[in-house]
């Protein structure tokens, strides 16, 4: 066996090369791309004849490397930077660091612990699809949520009609097509019946266009306070320029997410996710992405749920003992957990029993929410294990909901 430790970068990898006695090999720097990928394995072939016997360490388990390191065969391990970092403090105690440094401590790190760490999944072509576009549509979705709060924040400043007119939901259809045409407050006055509702049908509202036009008429021409005309209409031109944006947003959202459910459809353990309450197109696609599809990546439902963030950490030491949420998480994989507990509470009986339960005995909204989201992890663990739809009966045994 061999060790190779990879401390990749944007413009070139240093990497070393180790023996199972931890002898250095070899170790140079390479570029990135098909040269750096050659060049590795031209490295890599002096010392082994066999891609079985090499193994990888690195500190990303995305990128077109890391496939490359895949297909060729080697036991790649992606491993956390956090670790690497505690790692190579347990064999220096002066502070240096250096990229071929770090490439060492990677290949020492997989030749003496990769035990203790989880290789590259081997995730299907599909899978990988699914999380890309996922990821492409969540961010997106975030991205809109921060100009949302944006223009919010800006009509606080100097329009709070139209805050009163529009409601909260300022990336709706109705609040887009009204601050179109009217982004100060001058303009929101001078709009009559008729140009509201035509903005109105423009953005796509087909019912209670009388009704909504009367409202958002009469908020708009309520009293108010209002700044300078010279810096009402900067703030309009701020304001125009986000609902700009905020309207392409909602365009690209929309396109992505057809396109995730395309792709999502086609997975073969969709159905099983969608079986699942709480879990739709969206929301079971970014679960299917950030999860994989490796049937062989979690042995178990509570390996599933530890990767997942959700199940919580104890720190003991003598006399103490303390259970704590798990801060070292995916981020995106967590957000979806929260959103799929709180929607399984509407429908899903069991979970709203569970939920309640550990509300009774004191635990937070959140709390709750994360201890039910830790249990659903397991419930899609034991389908997707068996290859079974969801069942409620079987889900959640009135013993279990007790015993939560």
């Amino acid at each position: 066996m061999v060790y190779l430790g990879i401390d990749w970068a944007e413009a070139h990898h240093d990497v070393c090369l180790m023996d199972e006695g931890g002898t250095r090999l070899a170790g140079t720097r390479v570029p990135d791309g098909l040269e750096g990928l050659r060049r590795i394995h031209e490295l890599v072939a002096g010392h082994t004849d066999s891609a079985e016997n090499v193994v990888v360490g690195i500190e990303t388990d995305r990128g077109l490397l890391v496939r490359g390191l895949v297909a060729a065969g080697y036991q790649v391990y992606a491993v956390n930077p956090f670790a690497v970092s505690r790692y190579r403090d347990r064999h220096a105690t002066s502070g240096a660091k250096s990229d071929p440094g770090d490439a060492k401590v990677l290949a020492d790190l997989v030749r003496t612990d990769r035990h203790n760490h989880r290789p590259v999944a081997g995730d299907s072509e599909l899978a990988e699809a699914v999380k890309v576009l996922a990821r492409a549509h969540q961010t997106l979705v975030w991205s809109r949520q921060r100009h949302v709060n944006q223009l919010r924040s800006s009509l606080r400043e100097f329009y709070p009609a139209a805050l009163t007119a529009l409601g909260t939901d300022l990336a709706s259809r109705d609040a887009l097509a009204v601050l179109g045409r009217a982004p100060t407050p001058a303009e929101g006055r001078r709009l009559s019946l008729s140009q509201i509702q035509a903005a109105l049908r423009q953005g796509g509202r087909e019912r209670n266009l009388a009704t909504r036009s009367t409202d958002i008429q009469q908020a708009l021409r309520a009293a108010q306070l209002e700044p300078p005309p010279r810096l009402a209409k900067a703030y309009g031109s701020s304001v125009r320029a986000t609902v700009r944006v905020v309207a392409q947003l909602n365009a690209e959202i929309s396109e992505l997410e057809a396109a995730l459910a395309q792709a999502f459809d086609e997975h073969p353990d969709a159905e099983i996710l969608r079986s699942l309450p709480g879990l739709g197109v969206v929301l079971g696609a970014r679960v299917l992405g950030e999860f994989g599809d490796d049937r062989t990546r979690y042995q178990h439902a509570r390996a599933r749920r530890c990767y997942a963030g959700t199940a919580p950490i104890t720190r003991a030491s003598g006399t103490r003992l303390v259970v704590l949420a798990r801060m070292a998480r995916n981020r995106r994989l967590a957000d979806a957990l929260y959103l799929w507990a709180f929607s399984a509470l509407t429908c899903s009986p069991g979970a709203r029993r569970f939920y309640d339960a550990h509300r009774a005995r004191g635990n937070t909204h959140h709390q709750a929410l994360r201890a039910l989201g830790n249990r659903l992890v397991g419930i899609l663990h034991g389908c997707l294990e068996h290859r079974m739809a969801y069942s409620e009966a079987i889900a959640w045994p009135l013993s279990a909901v007790i015993a939560a």
